[in-house]
Order: structure tokens, then C-alpha cells, then sequence
């Protein structure tokens, strides 16, 4: 009597049949045991499944809870900076902080750009800072994935090419965006911190009398 274990494969389900197989006219076949199982997948999860990647409920739950934090942390921080712009006049309740009018594409990154070597309005400035703060960078030497093109951003040849050409991230940033429209990487949180100590000492120059050590200390970490 041969014991044999089935199983038919679907993008969906699984079907399976535990069966005894007669090698004799004595012996009688017969089923022991059948099922399937039904898998409710998203459709992500159906390709990941038909590539043959792992899956994982509890990773999955473990991502969208750390985008969720990282969300709530990243709108405490734009909230304490917002708080801190207005107290020292940068903006007012009736600031618009969103690009506004006709081609305004780019108008932040290229005020961002500009603000490391030229003189810009307190106003362009403030929402100056809130770009920088809007991504703090990562601090370690991973390749960060690019989602929407499918590659692996390589955080160290950012960074050499900052050095090498002398950028900050902003102004390295608006180069890949004239050139290519496509995608902004991440950067090195100390490149993101040099970026703002650009932008910082050069704006001091214009207005030494509001961008004080002070105000200099209450924007660290924001």
C-alpha cells in the first residue's frame, strides 16, 4: 500500500488529498483525507505569492505601524517648527505654506537651492525649513529603496556626489528634477544637518539680528 500526499497549487488556494494507493488486488485504495485552503490575498500580496516571496501578516502590520509613527512623529515636528516660526515672525497665521499660482513646480526646492548661497524672504525661508523638515534622513550606510522606480538608492554615492560637486541636497535634488522629473533620494541625516548649516550662516548674513544662536538652538532636531 503506497501512501500519497497531493497537492494542486493555485495563485488562490491550495487544494491537498491524503490517499492509500492499492499495489495489489487485495489491498483497496482509498482516500484519508482532503482539503484546501482559501488565501485572501490583496493584490500585492497575490504577486508577491506567485513570484514566490514570503508572506507575512505581522511584517506587514509591523510596516504600516512604523509608517504610522513616523507620520505622527514627523507632524509633531512640523508643528513645533510652525509654533517656533511664528513666534519669531517668519510666518503668520494667514502664511500660505504650499506652493501657490501658475508653474510654481519645483518653487520650494528652488528657493531651498537658492538659500545656500543667495538672500531669500523670511517668508520662502520658513517654508524653506519645513522641506528640510519634512524628511530627517537616515544615519546609517543602508541603500534606501526607491518604491515607485524599483531600484536601491545608494546612500553613499549620494553623499560622494555632494562632496565631490560641492551641493547640498536641496541644489542636488532640483539638478535631478530638471534633468530627470523622476525621483528625490534619501539622504545622510549629517547631510540634511550641513544643508541647514548652509542655508543657516548664509541667511545670518541678511538678518543677524532674528537668526540668533538662540533660534539656532531651538530649530536643532526639528
Amino acid at each position: 500500500m503506497k501512501r500519497i500526499l497531493g497537492l494542486d497549487l493555485g495563485t488562490n488556494s491550495i487544494g491537498w488529498a491524503l490517499v492509500n494507493e492499492a499495489e495489489n488486488e487485495i489491498e483497496e485504495s482509498s482516500i484519508v483525507k482532503l482539503g484546501v485552503r482559501v488565501n485572501p490575498l490583496s493584490i500585492d500580496e497575490k504577486i508577491n505569492f506567485e513570484k514566490g516571496r514570503p508572506l507575512s501578516t505581522n511584517a506587514d502590520r509591523t510596516q504600516k505601524r512604523g509608517m504610522r509613527r513616523n507620520l505622527q512623529r514627523y507632524k509633531l515636528r512640523r508643528k513645533a517648527l510652525i509654533e517656533i516660526l511664528k513666534e519669531y515672525h517668519f510666518i503668520s497665521d494667514e502664511t500660505p505654506l504650499t506652493e501657490i499660482g501658475k508653474n510654481t513646480t519645483y518653487q520650494t526646492l528652488s528657493l531651498r537651492a537658492l538659500a545656500a548661497t543667495e538672500k531669500i524672504a523670511l517668508e520662502d525661508l520658513a517654508k524653506v525649513l519645513l522641506a528640510i523638515n519634512k524628511k530627517r534622513g537616515y544615519r546609517s550606510s543602508r541603500k534606501a529603496v526607491n518604491e515607485e522606480e524599483g531600484q536601491a538608492i545608494d546612500g553613499m554615492e549620494v553623499a560622494k556626489k555632494l562632496y565631490d560637486q560641492n551641493l547640498t541636497p536641496g541644489q542636488y535634488a532640483l539638478q535631478i528634477l530638471q534633468k530627470e522629473g523622476k525621483y528625490i533620494p534619501d539622504f545622510y541625516r549629517s547631510d540634511l544637518k550641513m544643508e541647514f548649516d548652509s542655508i543657516w550662516l548664509t541667511q545670518k548674513l541678511f538678518y543677524p539680528e532674528i537668526l540668533t544662536q538662540e533660534l539656532y538652538k531651538e530649530l536643532q532636531d526639528k
